[in-house]
């Protein structure tokens, strides 16, 4: 099997059980270097799968408190050879499939290669870049898929319809549909997501994750209906930054 066929399958075996497949997204390193494999390990006995954020100096698309953690992170001396070698102590103790989420530039400077080796070996199946344009991904893509790993496309409710079939069709692992236009972290999720969502899903022959605004037990239900999971990123940042259990708060969203 392939790397990025173990995240269709834990996504995929979530909805078979009768839930909405839930994919918590934590910064690496955060709130502090030496908690994050115990804070891994947490999260992944709840998680289907996992999303990784690699710190970086400007996280665009990311609201404050993602952007708050990434700061921190980078501050501490939190890097993505650092992040590889951790996962790499923890690789036998972690079931869920691994993502990376990271921005082009340390991607680039690792080397594609590289990171395609270094990242299998880690458990890692997947990677998001948010700053990474299809046309210009073929070379990452291809370094990736090499070793079986996948790159995430992600999609939003003003991506046209025949791009939207392009990206569906390109993507590896679960296609991220974006539920607002904008940064992460916002308060609320738009009420109304059925036909994006519903668009989405039509297109894609792999999961559709909904992702951006997610913070309630309400919510998860909401994108369950039409997408096969939910992932959480700001609402799970701001309990890790208020030095409280994730994993209670991740069973609660489960409810």
């Amino acid at each position: 099997m392939k790397a990025h066929e173990k995240i269709s399958n834990a996504i995929t075996k979530a909805n078979n059980s009768g839930r909405t497949a839930l994919v918590p997204f934590i910064t690496a390193g955060y709130p502090e270097p030496k908690s994050f494999t115990e804070t891994l390990k947490s999260i992944s006995t709840v998680g289907d799968v996992v999303e990784i954020g690699v710190p970086f100096s400007d996280p665009m698309a990311d609201g404050m408190t993602i952007q708050r953690s990434s700061f921190i992170a980078l501050q501490k001396g939190v890097s993505l050879k650092w992040i590889l070698d951790e996962l790499d102590s923890v690789n036998d103790e972690i079931e869920a499939p691994l993502i990376l989420m990271s921005y082009l530039n340390p991607l680039l400077a690792f080397g594609y290669e590289k990171l395609a080796e270094r990242a299998l070996n880690a458990g890692v199946c997947g990677v998001i870049v948010p700053d990474l344009p299809y046309e210009e991904s073929a070379e990452l893509r291809n370094a990736l898929e090499k070793k079986g790993l996948g790159l995430i496309q992600l999609i939003s409710p003003a991506t046209p319809k025949e791009r939207l079939k392009k990206l569906c069709k390109a993507s590896k692992g679960f296609v991220y549909a974006v539920t607002v236009t904008g940064i992460t972290g916002g308060a609320d999720m738009p009420q109304d997501l059925s036909d994006y969502l519903n668009k989405v899903s039509s297109f894609s022959n792999i999961p559709v994750c909904a992702g951006f605004g997610i913070r309630k037990a309400k919510d998860v239900k909401a994108v369950g209906k039409y997408v096969n999971g939910a992932i959480i990123g700001s609402a799970l940042v701001e309990v890790l930054e208020r030095e409280e259990e994730p994993k209670p708060f991740l069973e609660k969203l489960l409810k």
